[in-house]
């Protein structure tokens, strides 16, 4: 987990992600990054210098009406002494059954958002802690470009004045296959997704197209991560940086 941890440190101390008596909601959702993530927070409070707290927040989409297992989840929980907080949810069903949307994805991001801001504002929270990597913000990226056709990215840290919580996201200078070699290597309880378009998505499309690229130009998908520091755009710059130049 060293290199995990680095990343991690690195992000928030840049974009100052993390302060003292923070209350964070970890969102779990039982997949390599979430778990990565929740382990990272966990051993970082031994070190990092900021008295924080966490809790782990999972929502159940009980896709297709069934409840997903999350035992395991729990039991790593229980072992590190922090507390998890499950919802079951009718999103599968509004989204999969009720809604039966072309589209899925878009609908039940933003439902599981939803519920995800209010269970941790119901559990006395002030931030939310998301999974995503530094893979995921260049495919964002380029999602954002190719398919609506415009510049931008989801950010580092975001303040929603509506809820009232700050949405902060540790991994994202992690690249996801080191995020993937720190759950092997450290045995982490992944629950596989049991939704009905996993694998089958825009973003999975996008994932693939990177990846092809990579294949044959080395170095392209940090050339575009540093294309975004540079520009700044929703966030990206270094607050650290503009600090000191400042």
């Amino acid at each position: 987990m060293q290199k995990i941890l680095g990343y991690m440190r690195r992000a928030i101390t840049e974009f100052d992600l993390i302060q003292n008596g923070d209350r964070i909601a970890v969102g779990v959702s039982g997949g390599k990054d979430s778990l990565v993530m929740l382990r990272g927070l966990y051993l970082l409070k031994r070190f990092i210098g900021i008295d924080y707290d966490i809790a782990a927040v999972t929502l159940d989409p009980c896709f297709g009406g069934v409840q997903n297992d999350y035992s395991p989840v729990q039991q790593m929980c229980d072992e590190m002494g922090i507390e998890y907080i499950l919802k079951r949810t009718s999103i599968g069903q509004i989204v999969f059954d009720i809604r039966n949307e072309e589209h899925p994805c878009s609908l039940c991001a933003r439902m599981r958002r939803g519920a995800l801001h209010d269970a941790a504002k119901e559990h006395g929270c002030n931030k939310v802690a998301l999974g995503h990597n530094n893979d995921d913000a260049v495919e964002t990226f380029f999602m954002n470009l190719f398919i609506e056709g415009r510049i931008g990215c989801f950010a580092p840290k975001s303040y929603l004045s509506r809820k009232d919580v700050t949405v902060i996201r540790p991994l994202v200078f992690a690249p996801e296959k080191d995020i993937r070699s720190a759950a092997n290597r450290n045995a982490l309880p992944i629950v596989k997704s049991a939704c009905p378009v996993d694998g089958h998505t825009k973003r999975e499309e996008m994932k693939q197209f990177i990846k092809e690229r990579e294949k044959s130009d080395k170095g392209f998908t940090d050339r575009i991560f540093g294309a975004m520091r540079r520009s700044g755009i929703d966030g990206w710059g270094s607050l650290r940086k503009e600090q000191e130049n400042g």
